[in-house]
């Protein structure tokens, strides 16, 4: 049996290990003089950060939760579907996520959602006008109810995600209310950040999983609108690293791909990853539009949309003065390097094992330049 002074030793050397392995912590003044402690981070880390996500049940939303809640943040979700956010469960430690049933016409659960928090990410948006939201609803009153809250409790941040091609004077109904919804916010909040991404790709999105469907695609510009696509994982990075950047407060960030891409082309990077040719039939905008308009308003699930019709024939116009993400030190990744880890499962069992469609094609090359590469 050890003696004593053996044992006080092998504690003492113990507690000298602990207090050598504990992480590093640093004290931060929040721009209203709140103390907040930044930690290295960890799925059980204990951070002084407490982040609202409104619209966390969406395609961007999981990777912004996630990112914080593993960071050690407390995250609180608003929802309004039960079944909608069971996801997000999973993405912090236990009590690091918590939800809160709120509807966006009820200030008193919006006051409730954001009374603790330093930083609030604003990502609600409609893609179509529903029996209980028209876009105006959701982009501008429901933007102006948060934003107010924001204010009344002198929350530190407060970022906005809003859309590419926003536009207060835009003739299409989904990029005018984005446009006056950023008015609105900096009109209450001068703080405010705004993000505007590019059309995102991703695991949930609505672009490739879109274009590998086996339902015939209908369009009305011969899949000829033009814009950067960008990943989602790549704009959940952009929102985690504004919260520990308080310089990105009152900026305007575009947040876009690498390269521009028509429809068209992209659903040929499809064709080519999946091994199946989709067909994709042309109709007339002064027919297609109205039609996707009756056909919103009669089915409740989405499907293609009047809005959806009008956007074709409207391309992605970067504004020059706005911040990318170069200035947050992130580089975004190309769509074509993708279309393999999320199109994989569209393959037939005669194709599935076969490498990435890039990767076919690098080997394709080398056996004709296989010679030079000696030189």
């Amino acid at each position: 049996m050890a003696s004593f002074p053996t044992a006080v030793r092998f504690g003492q050397r113990m507690a000298t290990g602990f207090t050598q392995a504990r992480r590093v912590a640093d004290l931060a003044i929040t721009r209203t003089g709140k103390p907040i402690i930044r930690i290295k981070g960890g799925r059980s880390a204990l951070g002084g950060h407490v982040a609202t996500v409104f619209g966390a049940t969406g395609q961007l939303g999981r990777y912004i939760v996630n990112r914080l809640a593993r960071q050690g943040c407390q995250v609180v979700v608003p929802f309004r579907d039960d079944m909608g956010k069971r996801h997000l469960k999973l993405t912090g430690d236990l009590g690091r996520v918590v939800f809160l049933e709120f509807d966006l016409y009820n200030t008193e659960s919006i006051e409730a959602s954001v009374r603790h928090s330093d930083i609030v990410y604003n990502l609600v948006g409609r893609n179509y006008p529903t029996k209980n939201y028209s876009l105006a609803d959701t982009h501008i009153e429901g933007t102006e109810r948060i934003v107010e809250a924001v204010a009344k409790y002198d929350v530190d941040r407060y970022v906005h995600v809003s859309s590419y091609n926003a536009d207060p004077n835009s003739e299409n109904e989904f990029y005018r209310t984005k446009g006056v919804g950023e008015q609105v916010a900096r009109s209450i909040f001068p703080e405010t950040t705004i993000v505007r991404p590019a059309p995102m790709f991703g695991f949930e999105d609505n672009l490739l999983h879109k274009l590998a469907n086996p339902t015939t695609l209908f369009t009305s510009n011969h899949m000829q609108e033009k814009y950067w696509p960008v990943h989602s994982i790549d704009v959940g990075q952009a929102l985690e690293a504004m919260l520990y950047d308080d310089n990105t407060a009152g900026q305007t960030y575009e947040l876009y791909g690498p390269k521009q891409y028509s429809t068209a082309e992209i659903a040929q990077l499809v064709d080519r990853e999946i091994f199946k040719k989709r067909t994709h039939i042309n109709v007339p905008k002064a027919i297609l539009k109205p039609v996707a308009g009756l056909l919103n308003k009669l089915l409740w699930w989405p499907m293609l949309s009047a809005e959806d019709v009008e956007r074709e024939f409207i391309d992605q116009k970067i504004d020059e003065t706005a911040k990318t993400f170069a200035d947050l030190g992130i580089k975004p990744g190309d769509i074509s390097n993708f279309t393999y880890h999320y199109l994989q499962g569209y393959r037939s069992s005669s194709y599935y094992d076969l490498p990435p469609a890039t990767e076919k094609e690098k080997r394709e090359e080398r056996k004709y330049i296989h010679v030079t590469d000696e030189l």
